[in-house]
């Protein structure tokens, strides 16, 4: 299993999704979980322009909501969608 951790702001943000929304997130952070960096598309892909920044695509894409994250050594840090700035202050030890 892999690390996944949320940075401040981005469960707050999940929670207030839709349910149906919410749930898909959270089963593509599982697969996250469960798969690491071998989780490829249609799960997951880069974010063009943002070097280092992915998005998680719930559904295989189908949902209109993306999970941004980033990973740092061994762990993926999920940042709240605006808050993907955020994710350059997070450095690998």
């Amino acid at each position: 299993m892999w690390d996944v951790v949320y940075l401040e702001g981005a469960e707050q943000e999940l929670a207030r999704l839709p349910k149906l929304e919410c749930n898909a997130v959270i089963r593509a952070v599982e697969k996250q979980e469960a798969f690491g960096p071998q989780l490829g598309h249609p799960h997951t892909s880069a974010v063009r322009g943002a070097p280092r920044l992915r998005e998680l695509r719930p559904r295989a894409g189908c949902s209109p909501w993306r999970a941004l994250y980033r990973r740092v050594g061994d762990v993926f840090v999920i940042a709240a969608r605006r808050a993907g700035s955020r994710l350059d202050e997070v450095e690998e030890d």
